[in-house]
């Protein structure tokens, strides 16, 4: 393709009225790495006629989109001037966030937060991040466009993550010390009202629908489920809990909202559980039981099942099993263990892309580096070594670039996904002593 580019610029450039296509030319060799000839370059070709000349470069341009995207993969995005990316990360040590320009790869700024800082999350629809402030019992605001703390929610002892709902009103906050949750207004940035669950809540997750919430109780290796409402002074009901889960960590829920699925990280195997169906809606209409949760399997995967990531389309659950250095796949239809592949050593993150829902990338918090593992194949592509310890990891808003703190070196390696010789370690930027966790958020400003 690009030999037949190259020869169809050389081919048109014989007049001075022809001239002024180099310009399109020259781009396609400068994104493929080389330049085409002068013109009066003895291995230019003259076409016969003019006519023979415009038609050629007419289909050249039919071929340019081709040859510039099969080239323009490899480079580095070009950004409108109003463009922002930013990633954001806590360190539990210093009390603080890290805030890298995404677009000039540097360390934009320091944001002093709460005490212990641990889990984040953004807003789906306001230019907002939200950090878990464990060691402070709060919740810090951090807008965006400002990139500075504009406020604080105080919530309860000990939490350690938060999830947002999908129309960004709602944030949901498991208190690992105080066994309950708090549910949080975002748009005046308080708190609305706790519900008690098991013993040492580790997360609360919101369903897409917004109906069921699920919350992990590592302390007490149990699951609770509860109702979620709009109204302001009950948002909460619960609904229903199962035990035997030891270690209850990750979860992840379907993007129907059908099912959800639970990392029992003190055992060897993943909890599926069918949540509830509305009354109304079509599952609820085909089978009244549909309207209850029920418990669905044990599903035995590898050793210290500590994090779930979920293909965009629902269809396969990944699980990364810290303690056998390996991954799970579970089909989310059959509810079955389809394998379990080694991928490295001590997986601790996977994320999966949603470009292409093929393609899991893996952090081996032993073995300092990330595993590119191709689904559709069922086996290892390539590996990019990182810091010390990488654990928690993102993509760029575009996946262009993945981005893995490491717990070890206190820094963020920045990974090309897509290079010419295959992913590649572009450079490492610094997060603080102890990062815990890592988002990015992207915008336009006004």
């Amino acid at each position: 393709m690009i030999r037949l580019l190259r020869d169809g610029c050389r081919s048109m450039l014989k007049t001075a009225a022809l001239a002024a296509k180099l310009l399109i030319c020259r781009e396609i060799f400068a994104s493929c790495g080389s330049y085409p000839p002068p013109l009066h370059s003895e291995r230019m070709s003259i076409p016969p006629n003019r006519y023979y000349t415009e038609r050629a470069f007419a289909a050249l341009i039919a071929l340019l989109a081709l040859g510039l995207g099969g080239c323009n993969r490899y480079r580095f995005p070009v950004y409108s001037a109003d463009y922002r990316e930013y990633a954001y990360v806590t360190d539990g040590a210093a009390g603080t966030v890290a805030v890298l320009d995404l677009v000039y790869l540097r360390q934009d700024r320091i944001l002093q937060v709460g005490q212990q800082p641990s889990g984040l999350a953004v807003n789906p629809a306001r230019n907002e991040v939200y950090v878990v402030n464990t060691g402070s019992d709060s919740v810090s605001v951090i807008d965006t466009t400002q990139n500075k703390v504009t406020a604080t929610i105080g919530v309860h002892r000990m939490p350690y993550a938060i999830d947002v709902a999908a129309d960004g009103k709602r944030g949901y906050v498991a208190n690992s010390g105080a066994n309950t949750v708090s549910v949080l207004d975002l748009e005046k940035h308080r708190e609305l009202a706790t519900a008690a669950t098991g013993e040492q809540p580790g997360l609360a997750r919101i369903a897409p629908d917004m109906r069921s919430l699920v919350v992990t109780n590592r302390g007490s290796g149990s699951i609770s489920i509860y109702s979620v409402s709009t109204d302001v002074k009950r948002p909460l009901a619960f609904r229903e809990a199962y035990a035997g889960c030891p270690g209850a960590t990750d979860a992840v829920i379907l993007p129907d909202s059908s099912k959800a699925f639970v990392a029992c990280s003190g055992s060897h195997q993943v909890m599926a559980i069918w949540l509830g169906a509305a009354a109304d809606s079509w599952r609820g209409k085909q089978d009244a039981d549909l309207q209850q949760d029920h418990l669905l399997a044990l599903l035995n995967v590898g050793l210290t099942p500590v994090h779930l990531a979920l293909k965009p389309d629902g269809g396969e659950v990944f699980v990364s099993n810290f303690g056998s250095d390996s991954i799970s796949e579970i089909s989310t239809w059959t509810n079955e263990v389809s394998g379990s592949y080694i991928i490295g050593s001590k997986p601790s993150r996977g994320i999966i892309s949603k470009r292409d829902n093929s393609t899991l990338w893996v952090s081996n918090f032993g073995a300092d580096s990330i595993t590119l593992y191709s689904i559709d194949d069922g086996k290892v592509i390539s590996g990019v070594r990182t810091g010390a310890a990488p654990d928690a990891i993102a993509f760029s808003d575009d996946e262009h670039l993945l981005l893995v703190a490491d717990a070890g070196t206190g820094d963020v390696a920045v990974v090309r996904t897509q290079a010419q010789n295959g992913p590649e370690l572009v450079t490492m930027l610094p997060a603080g002593q102890h990062p815990n966790d890592i988002v990015t958020k992207a915008f336009k400003v006004k």
